[in-house]
C-alpha cells in the first residue's frame, strides 16, 4: 500500500527500500558477525542468487503496484503456498497431507472472494500488472527456498542483511543500466523510502527467522492475511470502499489460515 503514496520508480523503491534495511540491521549484524566465518564460498553463492530473486521480487511487484491495483496485486500474490508447495516438492520432497492442502484452497478462495470486484479486468495494463505480481510470486518463492536450506548455517541476522544488502546491489545496477533517476527525491519520496525499509521488512526478516522451524508453504499460508490487511490500510489512506463480500473474504482467509496452521500443529505433535 505504500508503494501506491508515492511516484518513485519501483525498481528505485526496491533499491532504496533494501539499502536502508541494511542499514538498520547493522547492530545485530555486529553482534553475530562471527557467523560470517562459517558462511562458505559456495553459500555465497547461493546467497547472491537468493538476493537476485528478492530484487526481482520487490522490482516487479512494486512495479505491478504502479499498473493495477493494490488488492488486484496482492490476491495474485496468494498463489504463493500453491507455488511453494509445488517447489518444495521438486527440490526437497516435502509433502502436505489433504487437511493442509484443502485449508490452502480455502484461504486462496477467500482472497479471491476480497478481490473478485477489483480485478483487471479488459485493462491490459492491468492485466500486466497481474502478470507481474505472479511473477514476483515466482521470485519470492525461490528466494524462501533457497533461505529454507542455507539459514540453518548461520544467523537469520546475517543472512537477511547479506541478502538484502545483495538484492539493493542489483536494483541499483538495473537502475543504472536503464538510467532511472536515483536522486533528487523528495522529503515525502524519502519518508516512505524509510517506511518501507521498517514496517514491510521487519516481516521479512521474521519469515528468515521462521524458516529455521518451519517450512516456506507455512510461511506462505501466514502471508495470505496481506491482502487483508492492504485492504484495511487502501480504505484509511486511499479512500478505497470495502463491501460485504470484501469483509466474507477476509473472514475467509483468516479461517482457512487458522485451520492449516493448526493442522501443522498437530502434525508436529504427533513427530
Amino acid at each position: 500500500m505504500l508503494v501506491k503514496l508515492t511516484n518513485a520508480p519501483s525498481a528505485v523503491m526496491g533499491m532504496y527500500r533494501m539499502y536502508l534495511a541494511s542499514v538498520f540491521l547493522l547492530p545485530m549484524v555486529l553482534k553475530h558477525r562471527g557467523d560470517f566465518k562459517k558462511i562458505t564460498k559456495v553459500n555465497y553463492v547461493y546467497l547472491i542468487i537468493a538476493g537476485l530473486f528478492l530484487a526481482l521480487h520487490f522490482g516487479l511487484w512494486f512495479e505491478s503496484l504502479k499498473l493495477t491495483t493494490v488488492t488486484s496485486s496482492t490476491v495474485i500474490l496468494s498463489t504463493q503456498p500453491i507455488v511453494a508447495l509445488f517447489g518444495g516438492f521438486l527440490i526437497y520432497k516435502e509433502k502436505v497431507d489433504l487437511k493442509s492442502f484443502l485449508t490452502i484452497i480455502v484461504s486462496i478462495i477467500g482472497v479471491i472472494i476480497v478481490s473478485w470486484g477489483d480485478l483487471g479486468g479488459n485493462n491490459s495494463l492491468a492485466l500486466l500488472g497481474d502478470l507481474l505480481s505472479f511473477l514476483s510470486v515466482i521470485a519470492l518463492v525461490s528466494y524462501l527456498l533457497i533461505g529454507q536450506a542455507k539459514i540453518k548455517n548461520i544467523s537469520f541476522w546475517i543472512y537477511s542483511f547479506i541478502v538484502f544488502l545483495v538484492a539493493g546491489v542489483f536494483l541499483n545496477l538495473f537502475n543504472l543500466m536503464t538510467n532511472t533517476q536515483m536522486t533528487g527525491y523528495s522529503i515525502y519520496d524519502w519518508f516512505m523510502f524509510v517506511a518501507l525499509a521498517i514496517f514491510p521488512t521487519i516481516a521479512h526478516v521474521l519469515y528468515n527467522y521462521l524458516l529455521n522451524f518451519v517450512s516456506p508453504t507455512t510461511i506462505s499460508m501466514s502471508m495470505l492475511g496481506e491482502p487483508i490487511g492492504a485492504t484495511i490500510l487502501a480504505v484509511i489512506f486511499l479512500h478505497q470502499k470495502v463491501t460485504a463480500l470484501q469483509i466474507l473474504g477476509g473472514v475467509i482467509v483468516l479461517v482457512g489460515i487458522y485451520l492449516f496452521l493448526k493442522n501443522q500443529s498437530k502434525e508436529n505433535q504427533v513427530t
